[in-house]
């Protein structure tokens, strides 16, 4: 795919998901749920093709100041452990059917294309929005399918929360599925990137990126780093 269709691909992506509310993924919602559960920065969409492929967007959140409990059961400080690293950032749950492990495979099979000397400059940061279910050991066992370098977090709810309010978004909420207590989880299903100089994601990524589009913007952030378009 061409990095011109690459980009229209991403922008139409990011677009119907803002439109959508980003409703929570895997739950086959009848309209019952909350469609503003979780928010997006306004997307700024250009006629020209930028510089990268990501979505850009205003205003830029920070990367969250948190100190999480990681899948060994450390303490995690977020700013300190990832300074100096373009961190992905991504707010889902394990039990998500599409959505999440679509991202985390997308990311991990980029990384391995792109070779140690970049994918050794970036860290993936998994947050979960679903502590109920998503113990450390399940969150490790989760994204060791993926890459065994990709980092798991969880919290208490208030300060999960928190931190999806820094960034943004709503706080996730459960959309129950049947009688039975099972449920999904609506959260803001896309990635943000933070770039090692300034900690600011001026980029997001829907699903629907290609890998074609993260391998291209990975690469020129590491590199090069955040430019304008």
């Amino acid at each position: 795919m061409s990095t011109v269709r690459s980009w229209l691909v991403l922008a139409l992506a990011a677009i119907a998901v803002a439109s959508l509310g980003l409703v929570a993924c895997g739950s086959d919602d009848d309209g019952g749920g909350d469609p503003t559960a979780t928010s997006i920065p306004e997307i700024t969409v250009g006629d020209d093709e930028p510089a990268f492929l990501g979505v850009q967007v205003s205003p830029q959140p920070r990367k969250p100041d948190f100190v999480l409990t990681d899948t060994s059961g450390e303490d995690y400080d977020i700013t300190a452990e990832t300074e100096g690293y373009l961190t992905l950032l991504y707010v889902g749950y394990t039990h998500c059917p599409d959505v999440c492990p679509t991202h985390m495979l997308d990311i991990a099979r980029t990384l391995d294309d792109l070779g140690p000397e970049i994918a050794d400059r970036v860290k993936v940061v998994f947050v979960t929005s679903d502590p109920e279910r998503d113990t450390p050991e399940a969150m490790r066992t989760w994204l060791d399918a993926f890459d065994e370098r990709f980092i798991g977090l969880t919290g208490d709810t208030e300060d999960l929360e928190n931190l999806q309010r820094q960034l943004g978004m709503n706080p996730a909420q459960k959309v129950p599925l049947n009688d039975k207590g099972d449920y999904a989880v609506d959260h803001g299903a896309y990635v943000l990137a933070f770039t090692a100089e300034d900690n600011l994601a001026h980029l997001v990524y829907p699903l629907g990126v290609t890998r074609d589009a993260w391998a291209h913007d990975i690469k020129k952030l590491v590199e090069e780093g955040w430019t304008e378009s």
